[in-house]
């Protein structure tokens, strides 16, 4: 019998520790390093983690790096020297883009190239997993294990963290009840929970959809400021009302509602990456600036779920080929695309049109 947490747990734990400013313990093959999110690092745990010595690191990964004009050297990935008695703001300044236009020198900067990254790789995907941002304070530790318990710390096995974070987590079934609404009357939600602790997710259920036929589906992703702020810098919002306004015309249909804000990003980072696109730059470009690649999403999340509601085959409401790909991937039937094109206006057409030139978007 045992009550210890398993690593999917572990990660659970840790990524609520990170969003508090805690920091965890990564280990891996007798190595050890501490571990800090910068977005939540603090000055007092900063002055505590120089005292024990040693050359703290920076990692970023290289998105970011390109834009501060940082050698690479670990792939996806860049270690920086931390210099000696610079303050949580320099740290900040780094992992966040928001004062490079009006700051843009902030080096010189020094990569490591010597050395194993793979701690790193994991910090990152870890803070990324917490909806932080991208980069993590890095100082080798020796006996971290002990160094973990004597000061109440979550001790992550990186060999195990590092391929569970970049699965896809299975959502489970939770508890569904009927949910009228104005597209539909005979409408039913599914509630959906992953086990690996992260954001529930939603099937909205039109009708009573044959399951031996194909059905019409929708994969949207969560848009606070498009599907309840009404917001027209996207066309998020009548994206959504335009597949159920279809879905009831039909009288049949699933909307999987993916917690997936800002393209997986979290709705912190999509907010920054908003204030970016002010400084000029498209949602690409901005993105990118803040160290995350164009997409984040994970798309594997709706066709588990669609194959828990029994359906093998979709008529795909979307305009994105990626959806498309995902869906045939993980063993679901695109049969038919059916194209949404709806909202577009004054505020988004550089959107759509980024949508369309970088992200393949048939529009």
């Amino acid at each position: 019998m045992s009550f210890a947490p398993d690593v999917t747990e572990i990660i659970a734990r840790a990524r609520a520790d990170l969003r508090m400013g805690v920091p965890v313990v990564l280990t891996s093959n007798g190595q050890g390093a501490l571990m800090m999110a910068v977005e939540t690092v603090e000055a007092q745990r900063l002055a505590d983690l120089r005292a024990l010595g040693g050359q703290p690191v920076l990692a970023i990964t290289a998105r970011r790096a390109e834009t501060l004009k940082a050698r690479v050297y670990d792939g996806d990935i860049a270690r920086i020297a931390v210099p000696e008695g610079v303050p949580c703001d320099w740290l900040r300044a780094i992992a966040d883009p928001a004062d490079d236009m009006s700051n843009p020198m902030k080096g010189p900067l020094k990569t490591l190239r010597e050395g194993g990254a793979d701690l790193h790789r994991v910090a990152i995907a870890l803070a990324k997993s917490a909806r932080l941002l991208p980069s993590a304070l890095m100082l080798d530790i020796p006996n971290s294990t002990g160094f973990a318990a004597a000061n109440m710390l979550t001790t992550v096995p990186a060999d195990l963290a590092g391929p569970l974070l970049l699965q896809s987590p299975q959502p489970h079934p939770v508890v569904s009840a009927r949910l009228p609404v104005e597209a539909s009357e005979a409408g039913r939600l599914h509630i959906y929970r992953p086990e690996d602790g992260g954001e529930e997710h939603y099937a909205f259920e039109v009708g009573a959809p044959a399951r031996d036929e194909p059905v019409l589906a929708r994969l949207h992703s969560a848009c606070f400021t498009g599907d309840v702020m009404g917001s027209l810098k996207c066309d998020c919002g009548p994206q959504l009302r335009g597949a159920l306004a279809q879905m009831g015309e039909e009288a049949a249909g699933v909307l999987l509602y993916l917690n997936q804000e800002g393209r997986g990003i979290g709705l912190a980072n999509k907010m920054r990456a908003y204030s970016l696109q002010d400084q000029g730059f498209d949602t690409v470009e901005a993105n990118h600036r803040l160290g995350f690649e164009d997409d984040e999403r994970d798309f594997k999340l709706g066709a588990k779920m669609l194959r828990s509601m029994g359906f093998s085959k979709v008529r795909l409401l979307t305009n994105n080929p990626r959806k498309i790909a995902m869906m045939e991937k993980n063993d679901i039937e695109v049969v038919d695309r059916v194209p949404l094109k709806v909202g577009e206006n004054r505020f988004n057409t550089g959107y759509l049109a980024t949508k369309a030139k970088k992200s393949g978007h048939l529009l």
